[in-house]
């Protein structure tokens, strides 16, 4: 697989199916066939979060740009997306129903394989809608290949215990999840948390670096697994 870094060679909006009615989706696509498929969690839809969130948005290019199809849902009662908030519980519902529909949809089946990795991510809020999402995937065996956690929602929910491999970014200035609730989350876990001096819970004028890290992460795994299928 190339690791290069490309823009989204074109980003679709669509509707699915889902528990409370239709899910609205924004599909970030690559520059040729998708090598996997990434799922994208958004802040707080009481707080005005969205799947056009910009930390949202630079994780789907970041991805898309690697290769990936980046899929950014609307949470629950936000955008065409029916229902209500329902603290995670719905959202996570909505997270794993869209990974396990998504590639047989009409109009996607010819371009998605069923067997290609997954991969979660999520940004505040979504950063606990994802972890579940994971913890559930590993459950069942379908851990994902990439974990990436942004301005995590340690202290504001109860977020799981993730895979040690989890990319685990935060602001150090960040005021909505302050980082020592971030640490103390991780520290029984012995997770590295990547802590970006000066950055705020949004990243004002940090999007750089969050492309930089998030990259850098999914280079270094796919090295690791090379020199593993190499010995």
């Amino acid at each position: 697989m190339s690791l290069r870094t490309a823009v989204p060679d074109s980003t679709d909006r669509t509707v699915l199916d889902g528990a409370a009615g239709p899910i609205e989706l924004a599909l970030d696509w690559p520059p040729e066939a998708p090598v996997g498929i990434i799922h994208i969690g958004h802040p707080h839809p009481l707080f005005g979060g969205t799947l056009d969130n910009k930390v949202v948005a630079t994780i789907a290019r970041t991805f898309a740009g690697l290769g990936w199809l980046a899929v950014r849902p609307n949470f629950r009662g936000v955008g065409a997306s029916a229902g209500v908030h329902d603290e995670g519980t719905g959202e996570t519902e909505d997270f794993l129903r869209i990974i396990d529909s998504l590639p047989r949809q009409v109009g996607l089946t010819h371009r998605l394989d069923p067997e290609l990795p997954i991969a979660v991510a999520g940004f505040s809020f979504g950063s606990f809608v994802a972890a579940r999402a994971a913890q559930s995937l590993s459950a069942s065996g379908r851990s994902p290949r990439f974990n990436v956690l942004i301005g995590c929602a340690a202290g504001k929910w109860p977020m799981p215990t993730v895979a040690p491999e989890t990319l685990v970014i935060h602001g150090e200035l960040d005021q909505t999840i302050p980082l020592s609730a971030v640490l103390d989350w991780a520290r029984p876990q012995d997770l590295p948390v990547v802590v970006v001096p000066g950055a705020d819970h949004f990243f004002h004028r940090r999007l750089g670096v969050l492309k930089r890290l998030i990259r850098a992460h999914i280079q270094g795994m796919h090295a690791i697994d090379s020199g593993r299928q190499t010995v």
